[in-house]
């Protein structure tokens, strides 16, 4: 890249900027984290409040943070470091590339000196990131570690079969073992992580694995201040792949395009990149995360899908986007790719700009926040512009309705098919009084509702 388009760039990931050496610490704890991470550049001399100030001995300087960073880091580390010349000016650019470590600081030594890219800043690693750094170095997997405390009866194996059947295959013990379902571990047969997140009987999956789990939440408005609906699904992420799109139908919107002599209906969201997306993030989430879940939330004007876990290591969102392609999960890619969840590798992101760009959507927005991604799908615009489009559940809602007989609010309740909080439900009518397919009369619990078209 060149540099004068560097300097327009904001900080981030994998670049900062450092008005000069003044702070030595600063710059090795960048330099490590780079490198723990997936590497970046480290401009000095350049300040985002004050632009470019130059650094004035530049080849004293040079040899300065080279000395330094050979002294302060282990294990040794040889960044590149260039000079180059912008306005009459001198800056150090420090090229650090994504290594295998984990790096730290000598001073500090492990594991407190251990730095890790979260964002635009440099923080020390928590125990999670240091344990998948430490896999990546050993090339193991954590969906691939055995549960040795487990039997093959904590798996739902009638159900799993059931799977395979749907794609033609069988599913038998050494197709199990192969795919990393179950590890063999001291002569016995042993579910691994991936296994019990997949095919877990719903008690044990619980019991060990209580973060691998998917939920659902449809928000009043564009923040998360009321709930209108919510789904906590109960079972493996597999189940999830059906359940997750029924609740985002029931919470999105439709409108009506007339083509010639026929009508079409326009999703609000695109359900083939919203499928792709989902998945991606069941096969990338980082399931060692203490306290999370996957997250699908549904707002006024957006729905995000997001999942723990950073990048991979050494990966970047400009490599996501280039259809580079970087397994977490293994067990878990295997098994989707086997069951044509995941045909091909790295294409899940090129998959859903496809999907939004054939139907008419804005693309979506792809952001790495802190030891998250979330990706973020725009509506429609025929659906925002659209008066009469209504979601599923308002559809069904209105069929309670006789055209032009009043119900009271207490007999709407009893007579909805479905869950739904009285908060929501008025919300649900006020929303299809705005839209005038119902009118109301009389005030509070008195308040009668009738449908007008």
């Amino acid at each position: 890249m060149e540099i004068e388009k560097l300097l327009l760039e904001p900080e981030s990931k994998t670049l900062e900027f450092k008005k000069d050496l003044s702070s030595l610490d600063p710059i090795i704890k960048t330099i490590v984290a780079f490198a723990n991470t997936a590497g970046g550049i480290l401009v000095i001399g350049y300040s985002q409040a004050e632009g470019i100030v130059g650094l004035e001995d530049i080849f004293h300087e040079e040899e300065k943070v080279a000395n330094v960073i050979a002294d302060s880091i282990r294990p040794s580390i040889s960044p590149e470091i260039e000079i180059v010349s912008v306005v009459g000016k001198n800056l150090l650019l420090i090229h650090v590339a994504h290594w295998k470590g984990p790096f730290y600081l000598k001073k500090l030594g492990t594991p407190q000196g251990i730095y890790m890219r979260l964002g635009s800043t440099s923080r020390p690693a928590d125990a999670t990131l240091i344990a998948e750094m430490q896999r990546q170095t050993l090339y193991r997997y954590f969906d691939e570690q055995p549960l040795v405390d487990l039997s093959l009866d904590s798996l739902d194996k009638e159900r799993a079969q059931a799977y395979f059947a749907k794609v033609g295959k069988k599913l038998e013990d050494a197709q199990l073992l192969s795919l990393g379902i179950c590890v063999l571990q001291a002569n016995r047969l042993v579910p691994s992580i991936g296994g019990l997140i997949l095919f877990g009987k719903n008690s044990v999956r619980e019991q060990f694995l209580p973060c691998a789990k998917v939920c659902c939440a449809r928000f009043q408005g564009k923040d998360k201040t009321y709930i209108i609906d919510r789904l906590d699904v109960q079972g493996t992420i597999l189940d999830a792949i059906d359940e997750v799109p029924k609740f985002i139908r029931r919470n999105t919107r439709l409108a009506a395009e007339i083509r010639t002599i026929q009508r079409q209906d326009v999703e609000e969201y695109p359900s083939v990149a919203l499928r792709e997306a989902l998945i991606n993030a069941f096969a990338h989430c980082d399931y060692s995360i203490p306290g999370s879940s996957i997250q699908i939330s549904i707002f006024e004007d957006r729905l995000e899908i997001q999942n723990p876990g950073m990048l991979p290591l050494g990966f970047t969102l400009e490599n996501l986007k280039e259809g580079t392609s970087r397994i977490r999960n293994r067990v878990i890619a295997r098994v989707f790719n086997a069951l044509h969840f995941m045909e091909e590798w790295g294409s899940g992101y090129r998959r859903i700009l496809a999907a939004c760009h054939a139907g008419g959507y804005k693309e979506p927005l792809w952001q790495e926040l802190g030891t998250f991604l979330r990706v973020t799908f725009y509506p429609h615009n025929k659906t925002v512009l659209q008066e009469t489009s209504i979601t599923m559940r308002q559809q069904d809602i209105l069929s309670i309705f006789t055209l032009g007989i009043p119900l009271p609010f207490r007999e709407i309740v009893e007579k909805i098919p479905f869950a739904l909080s009285e908060r929501a439900l008025r919300y649900e009518l006020t929303q299809l009084k705005a839209q005038g397919l119902l009118s109301s009369q009389g005030k509070g619990r008195a308040t009668m509702w009738v449908r007008t078209r």
